[in-house]
């Protein structure tokens, strides 16, 4: 079932609502698409001919595969999806935007969606900062990334530089 031309691709199980959630991530995000929805054409353990979906999409150019087959493993925190941001101003839009509906804030960037994925919106400009030689900047920026919810970029250069 994985998209042509990609060897790796994400697969999500949802109880139901996998159409209506690549829609919602295709609607926040850029180059992204719902590429394609079909019903199961024959019976599965999941459920008759047809009542599981499965559905292919695109966040970004990356494809992603989900399916609604019914209630198995909840998602958790041992699956996210990292969103590398530019500026404050994306990681701004994209945490209101996968907070939209009931979703819910976790510590240190990361947020649960109104379907229980995972995400972490993260500043690029934070890797490189936490990857600085100097291993006492690194640690300051930790730091303060720890006592935070969403990340704030000014907040965080700030720890950096020692202010």
């Amino acid at each position: 079932m994985a998209q042509l031309g990609a060897k790796i691709v994400p697969f999500l199980w949802y109880a139901k609502e996998a159409e209506e959630a690549a829609k919602f991530y295709a609607s926040i995000f850029p180059n992204s698409s719902v590429d394609s929805v079909n019903a199961m054409p024959a019976d599965s353990p999941s459920g008759p001919e047809g009542a599981v979906k499965v559905v292919e999409f695109t966040l970004f150019g990356q494809p992603f595969t989900a399916m609604s087959a019914g209630g198995k493993e909840p998602f958790n925190h041992a699956i996210s999806f990292t969103v590398s941001c530019d500026d404050q101003a994306e990681v701004d839009r994209y945490w209101d935007a996968l907070l939209q509906g009931g979703g819910k804030t976790q510590a240190c960037g990361w947020l649960l969606d109104k379907y229980g994925l995972a995400w972490q919106i993260t500043p690029k400009v934070l890797t490189e900062m936490m990857k600085d030689k100097d291993r006492v900047r690194g640690k300051r920026v930790a730091e303060a990334m720890m006592q935070m919810i969403k990340l704030d970029i000014a907040t965080l250069q700030k720890a950096y530089d020692g202010k």
